[in-house]
């Protein structure tokens, strides 16, 4: 059986899974629903056309679908789509989406650190670490594995590639390729994120064939369309490879180099 505090609101309409553990103080909206076995510690606010999936784990003062702040927002029904297993520290606040019928997305066994902010129509992959005060601005797209470090805030409309990590402090006005880290202000891509391959098992030959393309896209002072096409010439060809030159020749906003 679920567990809710005395002090705690639920408003009629919510659906709450078995075995959730609802603290003091906080307050689920009439059209939430939350699966099983999740961990509410105290005063958390989740309001809005909100579904969280099981064993989420939210801490004091977290903040789910609520309203956009997009000055856009004319009303309507929006949503926020929420996985399973992710972890919401203190403070976070996820805002849902801006337009009727749109979705603000995050995936599943994310670890999201205190005061960290998803704005509107954000989509979240799984496995991804942002640290503390990292920041992503409405329709961002944060593929999985990628870490975002703290303080860190991400322009509207960017990418941020699988696999990848971001600076402290850094500002993010273009995508960030998959397998990179990239950092300052504004965020250039630095190296490839030799730690991040290492940890998530990617083959030595895949890592050297990263290396290689790295090396043509952003240090051979070529335009993107020529590394790109020198990188498919010259470099083994591998899953992380097709998916880096991919990446790249879909960006919208332009590559961070």
């Amino acid at each position: 059986m679920s567990q809710i505090h005395s002090t705690a609101v639920i408003e009629p309409g919510a659906q709450i899974g078995e075995g959730c553990h609802i603290g003091p103080y906080s307050v689920i909206g009439a059209n939430v629903t939350l699966g099983q076995g999740c961990t509410l510690h105290s005063h958390i606010v989740i309001d809005g056309h909100t579904e969280l999936g099981e064993a989420n784990t939210l801490y004091p003062f977290a903040s789910i679908g609520l309203q956009s702040q997009d000055l856009k927002h004319s009303g309507g029904t929006t949503y926020t789509r929420i996985g399973a297993h992710n972890t919401f520290r203190e403070y976070v606040t996820v805002h849902s989406a801006t337009d009727e019928g749109d979705a603000t997305v995050i995936g599943s066994h994310n670890n999201l650190l205190a005061y960290t902010h998803v704005a509107h129509d954000c989509q979240l992959g799984d496995h991804i670490v942002m640290s503390n005060v990292a920041t992503l601005a409405g329709h961002v797209t944060v593929d999985d594995r990628a870490i975002i470090g703290g303080l860190a805030a991400v322009h509207q409309f960017c990418r941020i590639g699988t696999m990848s990590i971001i600076g402290g402090c850094s500002k993010v006005a273009q995508d960030i390729p998959p397998y990179m880290l990239a950092d300052g202000n504004p965020a250039a891509t630095r190296a490839l994120n030799k730690e991040g391959l290492k940890r998530n098992e990617v083959s030595p030959e895949s890592q050297a064939a990263l290396k290689q393309a790295h090396r043509i896209l952003f240090r051979e002072n070529l335009t993107f369309t020529k590394g790109v096409e020198k990188t498919r010439a010259e470099v083994p060809a591998s899953e992380e490879i097709e998916h880096l030159l991919t990446f790249i020749d879909s960006s919208q906003r332009g590559i961070a180099r």
